[in-house]
C-alpha cells in the first residue's frame, strides 16, 4: 500500500513539473514566432544597432520559451522600431560640467498573438546606461551599454508579451 502511494505521489509530481515554466511565460497553443526586423528611426543613429537588437530578442524567446523561430507567419509576431538613442549629462560637478552620462534607448513595439487577439498591444520599452562623463561611449564600453539595455528591455518585452507582468 505504501509502494502504491510514493508511485502515485511520485506519478503527480512529475506531471505538476510539466505545467510549470521557471520563465512565467505562457505561450498558450502557439507553436511559433517571428521578430520582424526593427528599422532604427531614432534622431541619432547608432549602426548596428537595429540588427543587434533583433537578434537580442529572437535569442531571449528561444532561450526561454520551446516555440519555433519562423520568418513568415508566426503565431507569435514582434515588430516595431528604436524610436530613441539619446546621451544626456545626469549629474553635474562643482564647476558645472558633466560628471555622469545616460544613454537611454527606447523602442517601440508592436506584439500580435494570431491564437488570442486579446494578448495584442502596441508600446514602447525604454531603458538606460550610465556612465562616467570623462569617458566615450565607444568600443567596448557602448558594447557594455546596450547588452545591458537589450537585456532589461527584452526581458521587458517577454515579461509583458509571454508572462502577463
Amino acid at each position: 500500500m505504501r509502494r502504491i502511494f510514493l508511485l502515485l505521489l511520485l506519478a503527480i509530481s512529475i506531471q505538476a513539473c510539466g505545467i510549470y515554466s521557471f520563465t512565467g511565460g505562457d505561450t498558450g497553443d502557439a507553436k511559433s514566432f517571428q521578430v520582424n526586423f526593427f528599422q532604427n528611426n531614432a534622431p541619432i543613429v547608432e549602426p548596428g544597432i537595429d540588427r543587434n537588437f533583433t537578434l537580442a530578442l529572437q535569442d531571449l524567446i528561444q532561450n526561454q520559451t520551446n516555440l519555433e523561430l519562423t520568418n513568415s507567419n508566426g503565431d507569435l509576431i514582434y515588430e516595431g522600431e528604436i524610436t530613441n538613442f539619446a546621451i544626456a549629462p545626469m549629474s553635474a560637478t562643482a564647476t558645472q560640467t558633466a560628471a555622469q552620462n545616460r544613454l537611454t534607448v527606447t523602442i517601440n513595439v508592436r506584439f500580435t498573438n494570431k491564437l488570442k487577439e486579446e494578448d495584442d498591444f502596441e508600446r514602447s520599452f525604454s531603458f538606460y546606461y550610465d556612465y562616467p562623463a570623462t569617458q566615450q561611449l565607444i568600443g567596448a564600453r557602448l558594447d557594455t551599454a546596450m547588452e545591458d539595455i537589450y537585456e532589461r528591455i527584452t526581458q521587458d518585452i517577454f515579461n509583458a508579451s509571454l508572462a502577463k507582468w
